[in-house]
């Protein structure tokens, strides 16, 4: 358990430093909040439950009984928290001995500061290992595949020949959400929302979506990616974001990517009665992830 003394800032005993750095910077903003939708918790877990309808109506032949079917019940997506915890103990003496530490840059805010960043990378690696076969969600496969299992046979919410970042290929990707069909095969109403790229595709992503004409032709053809607000909340660059080729395109499915909040970061303080020292944690729980993979289209990149 580590400990900090006087010894483990010696210099801060001293008048004469003109500024500290490096324990704090300046963070993004939030970007969690545009990867998920988020939704407050009460439990330990939170499960969520498919359920699918009826097929197609057949035929009744005159003097003939109506066919009855049954609806069903699906797969189970549990949402379980996992807790996230630092602290830090200060001596009595480095308490009442160091000169700077009420300017700014103080260890609550560095403490602060990484809590942030694990909620940040925490969340951004359920992207990160969207193509990942070594993580399942309730259907049984990774979150973007080609074979997601239904009861109307497979379907696919990746493309099929991974592609970079391109006109041609977020159009294929819309293509796809736009002909997207539930648990029976039944057409439904899904709709893109918003674009989610690695910095690195920043620049691509505004040339193909903000460019007044077609992106990098000589063609004297609208931009209809602009024209039909193919992605109407927008593109949204992640800095937690592991693969510089992968890119995302989230829909409006109701139970697509979520994120449960059971216990927001809050940070405590307290002294030790023997010691004098001071303690100060910080705790946060929560859990993200999907229930329906209709909530996210994507591409691993060529």
């Amino acid at each position: 358990m580590g400990v900090i003394s006087t010894s483990t800032h010696p210099k801060e005993l001293w008048p004469g430093l003109y500024a500290r750095w490096g324990r704090v910077y300046k963070q993004h903003e939030k970007q969690y909040t545009k990867l998920f939708n988020i939704k407050n918790s009460s439990q330990a877990y939170e499960e969520v439950l498919q359920n699918y309808g009826f097929p197609l109506a057949p035929v009744v032949s005159e003097g003939s009984p109506f066919t009855y079917a049954t609806d069903g019940q699906g797969y189970t997506t549990r949402f379980t928290h996992v807790s996230y915890g630092l602290g830090f103990i200060v001596t009595y003496n480095e308490m009442k001995d160091n000169l700077y530490e009420k300017k700014g840059g103080s260890r609550a805010e560095g403490n602060a500061f990484v809590m942030r960043q694990t909620k940040e990378i925490v969340l951004a690696n359920i992207y990160n290992r969207a193509f990942n076969s070594s993580y399942t969600y309730g259907d049984g496969k990774e979150l973007l595949a080609t074979d997601h299992p239904s009861q109307a046979g497979e379907w696919s919410n990746e493309l099929s020949t991974p592609a970079d970042l391109s006109e041609t290929a977020v159009e294929d990707l819309i293509n796809m959400i736009n002909t997207a069909t539930d648990e029976m095969g039944h057409q439904i109403n899904l709709n893109a929302v918003s674009l989610h790229i690695h910095p690195d595709n920043l620049w691509d992503a505004h040339r193909i979506f903000k460019s007044v004409l077609q992106n990098d032709t000589a063609n004297n053809a609208t931009n209809v990616l602009l024209d039909t607000k193919a992605i109407p909340n927008g593109i949204h660059m992640n800095n937690y974001f592991t693969d510089s080729k992968a890119w995302f395109i989230r829909t409006d499915a109701q139970q697509g990517m979520t994120l449960f909040e059971r216990d927001s970061y809050n940070l405590r303080q307290d002294n030790d009665f023997d010691t004098d020292n001071a303690k100060a944690k910080s705790f946060m729980r929560f859990s993200g992830g999907c229930s329906d993979p209709r909530g996210i289209y994507g591409s691993a990149g060529a």
